[in-house]
């Protein structure tokens, strides 16, 4: 009788995983040409969050599984305002450099090269961008994080500058707890108590 295998559902990862690129290289040696795989990955949620990540191996799927696990250990936060950015920021990394603004609502994602599958995976849906200098990919991809780590709310701008939050910055009062019943007895007054009859002569 055969044994059943028990196999547990795979579970669905929360993160999106895009492939920038492979670049295939070759070495040469006395059996013939060595062939390997480099790929770069990008993963994001799209609420926010995004990895870039790196991988060689041998094989091309390899390669790329390589470059999701690195992804995945290198999250950063972004900061967002809706479906843009909050301000125009400017990102470089070697010979790449990058330009990115907010835009409006319905303007989509007017992006090239490797910045369009970064501001994906991090869930902004309407910005302009331009690439400069190097056409580089990596460099580019590189750029476009370096762009996003620089991004600041408006209320830690403002607070820089010595000016006051904004009334949508404010945090919202919250409501004064009750008193508990206990302290509220404690703290109203005591009963008088009735007078006592005058005693008979």
């Amino acid at each position: 009788m055969a044994r059943e295998e028990t196999r547990k559902p795979r579970e669905e990862s929360e993160f999106d995983e895009k492939v920038v690129f492979v670049n295939r290289s070759s070495k040469t040696t006395k059996g013939g040409r060595r062939m390997s795989f480099s790929a770069v990955v990008v993963v994001g949620d799209k609420k926010g969050r995004v990895g870039l990540g790196y991988g060689k191996a041998n094989e091309n799927a390899d390669a790329i599984r390589k470059g999701g696990e690195a992804a995945r250990r290198h999250l950063v936060r972004v900061v967002t305002k809706g479906t843009t950015i909050p301000h125009a920021v400017t990102g470089q990394c070697d010979g790449g450099r990058v330009l990115l603004m907010p835009a409006s609502e319905g303007t989509g994602m007017i992006v090239g090269g490797g910045m369009r599958a970064v501001l994906e995976m991090a869930g902004i849906r309407n910005v302009l961008g331009k690439s400069q200098g190097s056409k580089n990919r990596l460099n580019v991809v590189k750029a476009t994080f370096d762009a996003l780590s620089q991004l600041r709310p408006a209320a830690a701008i403002r607070a820089e500058r010595g000016l006051a939050p904004l009334p949508e910055d404010k945090p919202a009062e919250q409501p004064a707890p009750e008193a508990p019943a206990a302290e509220a007895a404690a703290e109203a007054p005591a009963a008088e108590a009735p007078a006592e009859p005058p005693a008979e002569a």
